[in-house]
């Protein structure tokens, strides 16, 4: 075997070798980047994957009931700021069995203690609406006021009361008030069922 045989096999021997090492190192770097692959930016930050979860609006919490001035025994308590009315008994606890919201008429009753003097299961309000569970507890200045729920579930306030048509029209009438308080049905049956005639109605500011 000459000198050019052996060179040539040597050659040929190391070309295998660098070959094998540059394959091993590829196959290596390819497991690497399986393991670890990478991960996209912008599909993070402003992709759809980035939008804001949204959050339902929270229910306005119910005014608390003032410590003084409420009165005392079994009352409903109505407040005209805050519109608001409480159902009270002091023989349960918590003695505020119930507290909702409320929508007055054009007026408002002036603050005071009132008997409930009248309570009516249905009735027609003065913008033509049936409602239910009228409990009447005070006249003022010729506008009666009262609690009650429109039938078809609208708690908005009853408008005005037509212009008079004749001399003989009442007072509320003529001067075009409303003092009806609406409440939602479930509210109203609420109510209907705790005061019953001669029920305290404490109305505060």
């Amino acid at each position: 075997m000459g000198p050019g045989v052996v060179v040539t096999g040597l050659t040929l021997g190391a070309l295998a070798v660098v070959s094998l090492l540059a394959f091993q190192a590829n196959g290596a770097q390819d497991r690497a980047v399986a393991a670890n692959p990478v991960t996209s930016t912008a599909a993070t930050s402003s992709g759809p994957a980035a939008s804001a979860t949204p959050t339902a609006t929270p229910t306005p919490a119910a005014p608390t009931l003032p410590a003084v001035g409420t009165g005392t025994g079994l009352r409903v308590v109505y407040s005209v700021s805050a519109h608001y009315v409480w159902l009270i008994d002091p023989k349960k606890t918590p003695q505020v069995v119930a507290t909702f919201p409320v929508t007055p008429g054009t007026v408002e009753p002036a603050p005071g203690s009132y008997p409930v003097y009248s309570r009516t299961p249905s009735g027609t309000g003065t913008d033509g609406k049936q409602i239910e569970h009228v409990v009447r507890f005070a006249q003022q200045n010729g506008v009666v006021f009262g609690f009650g729920a429109a039938v078809d579930g609208g708690t908005g306030a009853p408008p005005a009361a037509p212009a008079p048509t004749s001399a003989a029209s009442s007072p509320a009438a003529s001067a075009g008030k409303t003092g009806g308080i609406r409440s939602s049905r479930a509210d109203g049956q609420l109510l209907w069922d705790f005061a019953p005639k001669d029920t305290k109605v404490v109305v505060i500011h």
